[in-house]
């Protein structure tokens, strides 16, 4: 459509307001003046438009036009967003990683790519069938039949290169090419949602070990000002097993934005030898100088963007850091609109916005018949660390992961500082179901005995402060060192180290058996009347050597270094 239907009345920042816009409905893109500013359509009353402007509106004056572009905020969806940066609107960002700059409003993607066909002329295709498979240099992309066609390939596109926008094959009335649009804020269709429970590792010892997260789950990471939040989560984008990466970088400072853009694109892909991490990633930057109201669209953009690969039947994973900046973004635009305010100013609706795009996470059957996965992980950034403010009590309502970020933990270089007494996982039951069905029975009761051991040495610890840690009884003594163990030699784990940066399953079982079997050699020596002083005397070392000298598969290493400690505490006792 985009053409001239009507005129600006008031321009406030990111609101502005337009009249006589004609035939037009709630979410609907518009263009703004002559810079052809994009603008979403929030309100519509008493022939009123009021809209959410998504570039600086400096210099729009009343009498400008306002021309509806007839569809709602959509996202081109293609080959081309693998190993590419956007912004929040999904239009592609130049000067990468030097510079982030805003590119054009609309680009041509001209660059060829060799199409293979999966089906053959006259096939009957159903909604969700892969009619071919586009070559990446991260995964095969692949063609899909768009939801509600079905029916004969009346023309298939000979094998070998194509462009982004030429027909590959032709359903009915209807032409498929390598890309496709769809309005963000609209769930993509699937079949059912299925209950069938695995787990998404991701490298960290202590949230694979205590609070596991299942594909298509949902977590939040709360955590104030220099917990480690921003390298925890490109901790999960580097390590964590999904097929497809969507980091989004929503308000966050730029400089930040830059590194985890230059990160990706240096790191080499660990599933893929030769390949790149970035070719299978897909980064939305909407840095806190960038749009401020592109900021409320680019966590839905990003989680399109996951649906669009999960519907291919691959297990996609987003990564928002971080979703207070978002909730900031809507109680700005709330307090110009004149909405009620709830508490500390947010609007009222925003756990409903929150809760929209939470549920949008899952694991389904996709209408072609593939399993599919969307997992969501999105960081809470409380001011002042206060884990009582509005964005972070709401979010934890919706998410079935809570990873705190501990201060203490973070100022005494304990890394990930993820708090064991403030974390939950509510997937923990069905992730140790899955492991025991799958060769390691010993997983619940493993986490089970690592949880308890820390609970009650961090109540031991408490006391040790009052009484000092030589009047505890021999085996109080013994569970306070247990928890430090398990601290310096399970749990913490360095995002530098080439050795440690990822801990395979096998690897954390390893260490958590190394150390669960130092403790119970400690607590017999002690119950037989060795004094618990020689127990604590004893060199570990080789424990903690044991995590950051063996590889990520290197179980052997393990236990040989648990050997020595175990044959010293023999000659002690």
């Amino acid at each position: 459509m985009d053409t001239v239907t009507g005129r600006i009345t008031r321009v406030a920042g990111p609101l502005v307001q337009a009249r006589d816009a004609g035939d037009v409905a709630m979410f609907d893109l518009v263009h703004l003046g002559p810079g052809n500013l994009p603008a979403e359509i929030v309100a519509v009353q008493d022939g009123v438009l009021t809209m959410q402007a998504y570039e600086y509106t400096g210099g729009r004056a009343p009498g400008e036009s306002v021309r509806p572009a007839g569809h709602p905020l959509s996202a081109r969806l293609g080959p081309h967003l693998l190993g590419g940066v956007f912004d929040g609107l999904l239009r592609p960002l130049s000067g990468v990683p030097a510079r982030l700059v805003p590119g054009q409003a609309t680009q041509t993607d001209t660059t060829l790519r060799s199409f293979k066909p999966s089906v053959h002329n006259g096939a009957e295709v159903n909604e969700g069938e892969v009619v071919g498979v586009v070559e990446t240099g991260g995964l095969d992309y692949r063609i899909l039949v768009p939801p509600g066609v079905t029916g004969r390939i009346e023309w298939l596109a000979e094998p070998g290169p194509q462009s982004a926008d030429q027909v590959l094959a032709r359903v009915g009335d209807t032409e498929i090419t390598m890309t496709t649009t769809w309005p963000i804020r609209q769930p993509k269709p699937h079949r059912e949602r299925v209950t069938n429970v695995q787990p998404l590792r991701t490298g960290q010892r202590v949230l694979d070990l205590l609070f596991p997260i299942a594909r298509g789950g949902t977590a939040a990471v709360p955590g104030g000002f220099g917990t480690g939040k921003t390298v925890l989560l490109q901790q999960l984008a580097k390590w964590c097993d999904a097929d497809v990466i969507v980091y989004v970088g929503c308000g966050e400072r730029g400089n930040e934005m830059a590194e985890v853009v230059a990160e990706l694109f240096e790191l080499a892909d660990p599933r893929r030898p030769g390949a790149l991490l970035a070719d299978r990633s897909v980064i939305i930057a909407n840095t806190s100088n960038m749009p401020m109201m592109a900021r409320e669209a680019s966590i839905y953009t990003g989680v399109t963007v996951a649906e669009h690969f999960r519907d291919m039947g691959y297990d996609a994973i987003v990564i928002a850091d971080s979703t207070s900046r978002w909730a900031e973004a809507l109680r700005e635009f709330a307090s110009r609109t004149g909405a009620l305010p709830a508490e500390e100013g947010y609007p009222a609706n925003m756990g409903s916005a929150l809760a929209a795009f939470y549920e949008r996470a899952g694991t389904v059957r996709t209408l072609g018949g593939d399993l599919g996965s969307v997992t969501v992980v999105g960081a809470v950034s409380p001011p002042g660390g206060d884990m009582t403010e509005p964005v972070t009590a709401l979010t934890e309502r919706f998410v079935r992961c809570r990873w705190t970020l501990d201060r203490d933990l973070a100022y005494a270089r304990h890394y990930p500082a993820v708090a064991w007494a403030g974390s939950y996982s509510l997937d923990a039951d069905a992730v140790g179901s899955y492991h025991a069905a799958n060769g390691d029975p010993e997983w619940s009761s493993r986490r089970a005995k690592v949880s308890g051991l820390l609970a009650e040495a961090a109540r031991l610890a408490d006391l040790a402060e009052l009484i000092g840690v030589s009047a505890l009884p021999g085996h109080e003594r013994m569970v306070v060192l247990a928890g430090r163990l398990i601290r310096e030699g399970v749990l913490q784990q360095s995002a530098l180290s080439t050795t440690d940066a990822s801990c395979s399953d096998e690897k954390a079982a390893a260490l958590v058996d190394c150390v669960l079997a130092v403790v119970d050699a400690c607590q017999r020596s002690v119950a037989a009347g060795t004094p618990a002083e020689r127990a604590e005397e004893l060199d570990f070392s080789p424990v903690l050597r044991a995590r950051e000298e063996t590889g990520p598969d290197d179980v052997v290493g393990v236990s040989q270094r648990r050997d020595v400690v175990l044959a010293r505490l023999r000659e002690l006792s």
